[in-house]
């Protein structure tokens, strides 16, 4: 059942926000507030939708009792009691509790797992086909750190990505991607399983975050890419290690001013995520079980060359369009992976 207390606290808040917002609210809340109010907003509008179609349905009941307008009624009511169970349904998902860094900024790392140069060189295929995903959704990507082998393979890769909805659409593809195929290395034509880990880190901000200076140490070095190419004359790239936790981070751009900012980026990223960790372990003993838990052991992902298939483990998925999905087209397997996420959560409210 939905509660009518909390559609009226959820209008009466989103009516609040938008009055603020015509008003031409304080600049230093106009970010806080349009925030929230984009939030609200499909919330608010879907609560709308189902109190106009609840009022639709009386008026029909009501036009029952008049000889003139019973068949009228009759013929309308069916129609309006099925748009009500459709928009039932979607009021529940939009009042299924938000992941609070759904909106935000994400830093993805993917680094190779076993299988040496062939799992550096799919370590790769995966930043191409995660880097054209975010073109196709007009996102912006930025390498903050780079580490390629000799062969064209990727030893360890950082990247920052911009846009609408992030972390919400990309935080289902943290864990161990596996990869079936012949490598152009081999000559016998067999088939090895090499493994990449990726790993989704929502972007914290240092107000959340805080880091003492007496809890870092930052080193400088000079910034080399594959073979020793792309050597700086100065050393701009920056290392900083966290001591209290023993993280280290990197970021080799040409400036040592944006490498140190970019570095407590991702630096800030991965404290935030372990809080974000200890909090889902303490609330569900079962999280790691969940999509979306991000356990980076875990097997998510198999794609499966000889076959043209891609399979996700953790809500047997397989499709049999491997090229259009490391092209980019990851559509359908993230479509697939919120929706079990969204059943997930229903399910638990209902329990």
């Amino acid at each position: 059942m939905l509660s009518q207390d909390r559609l009226h606290q959820i209008t009466e808040r989103f009516e609040y926000l938008e009055a603020r917002l015509n008003a031409g609210t304080a600049s230093e809340d106009f970010a806080r507030i349009s925030r929230e109010y984009a939030e609200l907003k499909p919330v608010a509008e879907e609560v709308a939708a189902w109190r106009r179609l609840t009022a639709e349905i009386a008026e029909a009941e009501a036009m029952l009792a008049d000889p003139e307008m019973h068949a009228l009624a009759e013929e309308e009511l069916p129609r309006l009691r099925a748009a009500l169970c459709e928009g039932e349904a979607a009021l529940q998902l939009a009042l299924l509790p938000r992941d609070a860094a759904d909106a935000r900024p994400a830093m993805i790392e993917i680094r190779p797992g076993t299988g040496g140069d062939e799992a550096a060189l799919f370590a790769g295929d995966l930043l191409r086909m995660y880097t054209r995903y975010a073109e196709a959704r007009g996102w912006r990507l930025e390498i903050v750190d780079l580490q390629e082998t000799d062969l064209g393979g990727i030893k360890e890769v950082t990247a920052r990505i911009e846009g609408e909805g992030v972390f919400a659409r990309l935080k289902y593809e943290s864990g161990v991607h596996r990869v079936q195929r012949v490598p152009e290395t081999e000559s016998g034509g067999r088939i090895h399983t090499s493994a990449a880990t990726v790993a989704v880190l929502p972007e914290a901000e240092a107000v959340e975050i805080d880091i003492p200076a007496g809890d870092i140490r930052i080193d400088t070095m000079r910034s080399s890419g594959a073979g020793g190419q792309h050597v700086n004359t100065t050393d701009s790239a920056v290392r900083i290690t966290h001591l209290p936790s023993g993280i280290v981070v990197t970021s080799s751009e040409k400036s040592q001013h944006r490498n140190r900012e970019i570095a407590m980026q991702v630096l800030r990223a991965r404290l935030f995520d372990q809080e974000r960790r200890r909090a889902a372990d303490a609330m569900a003993a079962d999280r790691k079980a969940q999509v979306g838990s991000g356990d980076r052991s875990e097997r998510i992902r198999t794609y499966n060359f000889p076959q043209g298939r891609m399979t996700d483990h953790r809500i047997n998925l397989t499709l049999y369009r491997l090229e259009q999905i490391l092209a980019g087209d990851l559509d359908e397997v993230i479509d697939a992976l919120s929706a079990d996420a969204q059943a997930r959560l229903l399910a638990e409210m209902d329990g």
